[in-house]
């Protein structure tokens, strides 16, 4: 039998490329990396809501502070929080947090609060009190956020008051949130996905120059390393030009709308696409082999979907706070910021001010990535 000459063959073979192998064996490990930092590293989620609290106590009720209370004790089984409950009392940065995703929700609590539940609890059945929700309908933690905040709150009411939905619940949509198909949620992340698949491009293009030793031959020319990867990403570049511009004509032709400026959301996404071919140029700097990219390729494919809110939203866990912005370890990823962007155009109507913060980052994690990928591949492959 030459079962385990072969067995003994492939073992010899492998050893000349562990990297394969040693990236092989940590994917799905990876995953659950991930995973347990898409829970915020406690393994449960939770939702970032705003409360602007503006009632005034009456007939012995501090009916706004209950309410709010109530969202804070909201909690999984293991005592993790449901729901992370900020007050606030100016509506307007409250909504713009809304709009960069930093909350989920937003909570108001009018002045006559107390006064209304005290007027219903003495036996005044006319008194109406009102509780107002606003949030991107289009954001799917908004709705989690939302039913979990108005669970709490009228659990909290039902008790103070004896009587089955004693409140109103007003929703007031973010933007035309509300005028959204659900074909057209799906579409920012799309896009945002096209540009991030060209990581796998960016990465073999040189790959394969350096394992049919093309790359031996051009250094022989005094090639630098900027020439060389600044031509190839010439090149990639238009390839993700296109393929922007592409999947953008296929999703107006099946009836996509934009309430902001589309030119402005193109030019987001292609300069998302610069900094993903600055991430691939790094994956080649460590591939001797077209295989070898392909594989390590999935890792930063990996944390660019899932942790970046191009494959599904997720909540936020800000660390701290920079130029007034929080700020979470995504952040450190460009789609991150492409889909934040992307979302105010497409859903909130916002225009080029609106979105100073993020075309900023995309400019700076673009030249960090491509300034990272030079500086490597002249470390590792150009000597």
């Amino acid at each position: 039998m030459k079962l385990l000459p072969v067995f003994l063959k492939s073992a010899r073979e492998q050893r000349r490329d562990l990297w394969v192998i040693g990236l092989s064996l940590a994917f799905a490990p990876l995953f659950v990396f991930i995973y347990w930092l898409m829970t915020g590293g406690t393994g449960s989620t939770s939702y970032g809501v705003l409360v602007i609290n503006q009632d005034v106590p009456a007939g012995g009720l501090s009916a706004g502070a209950g309410v709010a209370q109530a969202l804070r004790k909201m909690a999984y089984q293991n005592g993790s929080p449901l729901l992370k409950v900020t007050e606030t009392g100016d509506r307007a940065k409250a909504e713009m947090r809304l709009r960069n995703r930093e909350a989920a929700a937003l909570v108001i609590i009018p002045l006559d609060f107390s006064e209304k539940l005290a007027a219903f609890r003495a036996g005044d059945r006319s008194a109406s009190a009102e509780l107002t929700f606003i949030g991107d309908l289009t954001n799917p933690t908004y709705t989690v956020a939302a039913v979990l905040a108005m669970t709490a709150a009228d659990g909290y009411l039902q008790g103070l008051t004896g009587a089955p939905r004693p409140v109103e619940w007003v929703e007031i949509p973010l933007g035309a949130s509300a005028a959204r198909t659900e074909f057209e949620n799906y579409v920012p992340g799309l896009l945002v996905l096209a540009v991030v698949l060209m990581v796998f491009q960016a990465a073999m293009t040189p790959a394969r120059d350096i394992e049919s030793g093309a790359l031996k031959r051009l250094r022989l020319t005094r090639l630098t390393a900027f020439d060389y990867l600044a031509g190839t990403s010439l090149w990639l570049a238009l390839v993700s030009v296109l393929a922007v511009l592409l999947t953008f004509g296929t999703a107006v032709a099946f009836g996509f709308r934009s309430q902001g400026p589309l030119g402005l959301a193109i030019l987001m996404v292609i300069l998302t696409s610069f900094s993903i071919i600055g991430i691939g140029l790094i994956v080649a700097c460590f591939s001797k082999t077209v295989s070898q990219a392909f594989v390590i390729a999935n890792f930063p494919l990996g944390f660019l979907m899932f942790l970046t809110g191009a494959a599904f939203p997720l909540p936020r866990f800000t660390l701290f706070s920079l130029f007034g912005r929080g700020f979470a370890l995504p952040d450190l990823l460009p789609p991150t910021h492409a889909v934040v962007a992307l979302n105010k155009i497409f859903t909130l109507g916002a225009g080029l001010g609106e979105v100073t913060f993020e075309l900023a980052a995309l400019v700076v994690l673009t030249a960090l990535y491509f300034g990272a990928g030079v500086w490597l591949f002249q470390r590792t492959q150009m000597r």
